[in-house]
């Protein structure tokens, strides 16, 4: 009787443990094609959707970006794109955590003031709970200078 009553604590406690917040690759691209697609159709609800409460983009000079005012951004007219496209994932995982390298590339205009932007980005996504959201991002332009030896 004691026997059985350690096998199925030991069957409670090892079936108690999830693999549900390990993040698969397919998750991933996903929630990127997700947040790339609220860009494209200025739909800030779906932007929103796939950042974490946490969200921060680190911008080119230096600052940051917190969630409320990416999402603001995403839906107003002072951010409109012409055409983009993302390629060249990278994606490196562990756990329940995702680092994405990849490129990003863009036009439109941004407070007035045209853009047609080539960008080497990281992405970092996290799953929690069953929900996979975009934590933070990084971007830097590409710039064509010859590489000295």
């Amino acid at each position: 009787m004691k026997l059985l009553i350690h096998a199925i604590l030991f069957m409670i406690l090892f079936s108690s443990c999830s693999t549900e917040d390990t993040l698969t690759e397919k998750e991933v691209l996903a929630v990127i094609e997700q947040f790339d697609q609220g860009w494209k159709l200025k739909d800030a609800k779906l932007v929103d959707s796939v950042l974490s409460d946490k969200y921060v983009y680190f911008t080119q000079s230096g600052h940051t970006f917190d969630r409320t005012s990416l999402v603001k951004t995403a839906g107003s007219n002072v951010y409109t794109l012409q055409n983009m496209e993302r390629e060249s994932y990278t994606v490196m995982l562990e756990g329940n955590t995702a680092v994405v390298n990849t490129t990003w590339q863009g036009k439109g205009v941004y407070h007035g003031q045209n853009f047609d932007d080539k960008q080497r980005c990281s992405i970092t996504i996290v799953k929690n709970e069953g929900k996979v959201k975009i934590l933070s991002e990084h971007c830097t332009p590409i710039r064509n200078t010859p590489i000295v030896n």
